[in-house]
């Protein structure tokens, strides 16, 4: 039976990450970058595709216990067996040059057998590596990827059915460290690592970065595990932070609905910087701002949803065939079509991050403003196309509401930022005219006055679960008649068992796509700020603690859940929903906390 979504976890040293199961298998890790080919594919394969499981010897299922050391995202999972208590420690440790894979394997008490099993399977699990021993250790080489194993003290390993394995018997007080490193095959091996050293420093490292949180209220372990989950989605030599660092979990079991997130979206950018800025974290908020300004440089017109890494801004889509998917979820995708789709709702975004930037006191970027000033000529004309929205439907184009409202953010933050800084030269008479014409046209042909909320798009019954978003931006004040029957209108319409979904998949749907998906945990946690923002606080706590709950053991989120099934959904973990988790939790105890 496959594993659950939810019995991972993640390790990662800012460049990439990796997933590690409930058995001990390391199912999923891309070298060397989020982005890059997959040299353990098991999550979307099967032992075949590539995967590394230490675990005690005749043990096939779960561990009896893991967890986090606090504060860090260094994983212990341990196992109770009748021959004694054995721990194996998984980290990544900050690179100086090459990506480091580092278990430890730790006798608590008695003796215990370990038995370890590495099939690395390079391109996705497609390569099968020519393996070799040099200097005592195991070298894996395959077109341009090379990786070393290497064990301190040396144990013996030997090579069966495409594996290297190992087997080694530890008392209470023995260690063995396994350390995996990549490089590119063409060149020579990188530095070895003391893999002791850096269990210690990862530890010190990632503690002394969770205690910047300024954040002391209720739910603070909830709020400090987002918050470390976010830096390890953080690609640390751009600043660029990646949806998740997965491809093709499904949004439903058996579905479609199979996507690659392991890119930086813009439509995420203001409630990023939001959260990194109020949760005390100055230098990351600046390193997301100025990876924004560098991938967003250029003509208008050309501006895309997302990015690579480092900006890049080709990312075709393709399929894997050979790998049958997440619980035969297929196709597999690598890349995102969406690059090329024409959301309205970004602009507004980058405006609404620029106003947070520049209010906040970031420091000042040259040419910002003018770039700005470019952005609202563009949109002067452009706001009047249809476009696919933020949820990247493929079902053709539509004047979708929620893109017509972050138009008027555009035009809003630009007025707002002249008015604060009269020094700066702009249009500030076409703006408010702008602002005020997108106002107008939504209010009249995006609102459904027989219901009182409005709508997904002009002329449409359909909902959608950005409309919450509304009072938040700004586009009408939180005691609105009209806000607040687009609340109850999407809570009753969308809602699934007490969560959100983000639109209707029953009918005809607007995506253009086959089957469903689940309860959307970003727009839930967005339906408990505008329960709290209309004065039903008790209400929006009350779905925040039942939010929270849905984390799995370790405290991690997927993009959707299951209501049904009890199963979370989509790619894993999310950076959406812990931002969502982080920017609630600040929202509704904010007030209340001593920091």
């Amino acid at each position: 039976m496959h594993s659950r979504i939810e019995d991972y976890a993640l390790i990662g040293d800012e460049q990439t990450a990796a997933l590690v199961g409930r058995d001990g298998s390391v199912d999923w890790l891309c070298l060397p970058r989020f982005d890059s080919g997959a040299c353990f594919a098991r999550l979307l394969g099967d032992e075949d595709n590539g995967h590394w499981r230490i675990a005690p010897k005749g043990v096939t299922g779960e561990c009896t216990r893991r967890a986090y050391r606090p504060d860090t995202l260094v994983l212990d999972t341990e196992w109770d067996t009748p021959g004694g208590s054995v721990r194996v420690t998984d980290l990544m440790p900050q690179r100086d040059r090459a990506p480091d894979l580092v278990r430890i394997v730790e006798g608590l008490s008695g003796r215990v057998t370990v038995r370890s099993t590495l099939r690395l399977r390079f391109d996705y699990g497609a390569a099968i590596p020519w393996m070799r021993r040099s200097d005592g250790h195991r070298v894996a080489v395959a077109g341009p990827d090379s990786a070393w194993l290497r064990s301190e003290p040396p144990v013996r390993t030997w090579g069966e059915d495409f594996g290297t394995h190992a087997e080694f018997t530890v008392a209470a007080g023995e260690k063995v460290a396994f350390v995996l490193t990549w490089h590119p095959s063409h060149d020579p091996r990188p530095p070895l690592i003391d893999p002791f050293e850096a269990l210690e420093h990862s530890v010190a490292d990632w503690r002394v970065w969770a205690a910047r949180c300024r954040y002391h209220g209720p739910y603070r372990d909830a709020v400090v595990r987002s918050l470390i989950t976010l830096k390890a989605l953080t690609y640390a030599p751009t600043g660029g932070i990646v949806a998740a660092p997965t491809t093709s979990l499904p949004e439903e079991i058996g579905g479609v609905r199979n996507w690659d997130y392991r890119y930086c979206w813009l439509r995420d950018s203001t409630l990023t910087l939001g959260t990194l800025l109020a949760a005390g974290y100055q230098e990351e908020a600046e390193a997301w701002r100025n990876w924004l300004l560098r991938a967003v440089a250029g003509a208008p017109a050309d501006m895309q949803i997302m990015y690579g890494l480092a900006g890049e801004r080709r990312l075709p889509e393709y399929e894997l065939p050979w790998l049958p998917g997440f619980a035969g979820s297929a196709p597999v995708r690598i890349g995102n079509d969406a690059v090329g789709q024409l959301q309205l709702d970004v602009y507004g975004e980058v405006m609404d991050s620029l106003w947070l930037a520049r209010r906040s006191g970031l420091s000042a970027r040259p040419h910002v403003w003018s770039m700005q000033c470019v952005l609202l000529a563009f949109l002067r004309t452009a706001w009047r196309q249809p476009d696919e929205g933020l949820w990247e439907v493929r079902g053709g184009r539509r004047h979708f509401v929620h893109s017509k409202v972050m138009v008027w953010v555009a035009a809003d933050r630009a007025v707002r930022t002249l008015e604060a800084d009269p020094a700066l030269k702009g249009d500030l008479a076409g703006w408010r005219a702008l602002r005020e014409e997108v106002h107008r046209e939504v209010c009249e042909k995006g609102y459904d006055a027989d219901r009182n909320t409005f709508t997904q798009y002009y002329g449409s019954r359909e909902l959608d679960a950005a409309l919450l978003l509304i009072p938040r931006v700004g586009f009408l004040p939180p005691d609105d008649p009209r806000v607040a029957g687009t609340v109850d209108a999407v809570r009753a319409e969308l809602g699934e068992d007490g969560l959100l979904r983000r639109y209707s998949t029953d009918r005809a749907s607007v995506d253009g796509l086959p089957g469903g998906e689940g309860a959307f945990l970003a727009c839930s946690f967005w339906l408990a700020d505008a329960l709290h923002m209309t004065g039903r606080t008790e209400e929006a706590r009350e779905l925040f603690a039942r939010l929270a709950a849905l984390a799995n053991d370790v405290g991690l989120l997927a993009e959707e859940y299951d209501t049904a099934s009890g199963r979370q959904l989509g790619n894993f973990p999310q950076a959406f929903s812990h931002i969502g988790l982080v920017n609630t939790a600040l929202a509704l105890y904010g007030d209340e906390e001593a920091g």
